[in-house]
Formats: structure tokens, C-alpha cells, sequence
């Protein structure tokens, strides 16, 4: 007998649900504790940062671009200073600085995409032309077979002269036959 019987399986279970209400309570939890949490992180940033500004005098509009800057450290990565130079800093733009006028830069595989189809339309452009290899094939071929085709219709043509005038004869002596 399989392991669990016949009535342990798993997959023969009552299904539950969650009701809209436990999720509403859930969340409304979930974003209590958020605040508490930056609340107490904003008391530890504040006195971080009356340390920071003690140590680097400098002007105003340095220090907010400064704070623009940084992103929000979790647990011992703001006590420990660590400048990663592979790591690149996002900087973000406003709708002002973005200039709609200047060209899109492509990507690579936009870039190869673009190549290839003027590519097909060059050779399309000689092929119709008859100025590749496979044009001058395809017209030499195309000019054997109308020769052929030719020949076939000129023989046909010999062929159905040559039966009319043995019917012609036959016809004539036979009629040469009856009026005697």
C-alpha cells in the first residue's frame, strides 16, 4: 500500500482562504510597523548626520545634493564606508534636463537590424538588376528553357503539318478510289 494510505494524500485537502478583511488587516500592519521602523531610523539618521555635518563644513546646495545622492543604508552597511568603484550611482533626471530633441541612441541589436534589412534591399535592388551571381544563373537557365520550349513548339507545329498531309493524301486517294 502507498505510503499515507488512501485517505492521506495531499492532494485531497480542504483548500482555505484568505477573507479580503484579514488582508486589509494584514496590510494596514504591515505599514504601521514601516513607520515605527523609519521613525526609529530617522532618530539614528538624524544623529548620524549632525555627525556628518560637524566633520564636513561646506555650503548648502552641496549638502542636498549630498543627501539626494545617498540611498537608504540597512543595518551595518551605514557605519561602515565603503566606496565600491565597479558599483555605478544611479543618478536620476527631471523632466526639465531631458532633451527630446537629440537622437535615440540604438542598440546593437537595433543597430544590426537596421543594417541587415538595407543589406536585403541592396541585393534585392542588384538582383532585379541582374548584376549578382544568382541573377545572371537564374537568366541563363531562364534563357535555356525558353530555347527548349521553343524547339518543343517548332516540332510540334512540323508534326501536325506532317500528319495533315498524310491525311490529305490518304483522304485524296482514297477519293481518287470512290470516284472510279
Amino acid at each position: 500500500m502507498p505510503k499515507g494510505g488512501k485517505k492521506g494524500g495531499h492532494k485531497g485537502r480542504v483548500r482555505t482562504y484568505t477573507s479580503p478583511e484579514e488582508i486589509d488587516a494584514q496590510m494596514k500592519a504591515e505599514k504601521e510597523r514601516k513607520k515605527q521602523e523609519q521613525e526609529a531610523e530617522g532618530e539614528e539618521g538624524a544623529a548620524q548626520n549632525d555627525l556628518a555635518e560637524e566633520k564636513l563644513p561646506g555650503s548648502g546646495s552641496e549638502d542636498s545634493d549630498d543627501e539626494n545622492s545617498q540611498r537608504r543604508r540597512a543595518g551595518v552597511e551605514g557605519l561602515i564606508e565603503i566606496e565600491n568603484p565597479n558599483r555605478v550611482a544611479q543618478k536620476s533626471k527631471k523632466v526639465t534636463q531631458i532633451e527630446l530633441d537629440e537622437p535615440k541612441q540604438l542598440s546593437r541589436r537595433e543597430r544590426e537590424e537596421i543594417e541587415k534589412q538595407k543589406a536585403k534591399e541592396r541585393y534585392m535592388k542588384m538582383h532585379l538588376a541582374g548584376k549578382t551571381d544568382q541573377a545572371k544563373a537564374d537568366l541563363a537557365r531562364l534563357a535555356i528553357i525558353r530555347k527548349q520550349r521553343e524547339d518543343a513548339a517548332r516540332k510540334k507545329e512540323e508534326e501536325k503539318k506532317g500528319t495533315r498531309l498524310e491525311l490529305g493524301k490518304a483522304f485524296n486517294y482514297q477519293h481518287a478510289v470512290n470516284n472510279k
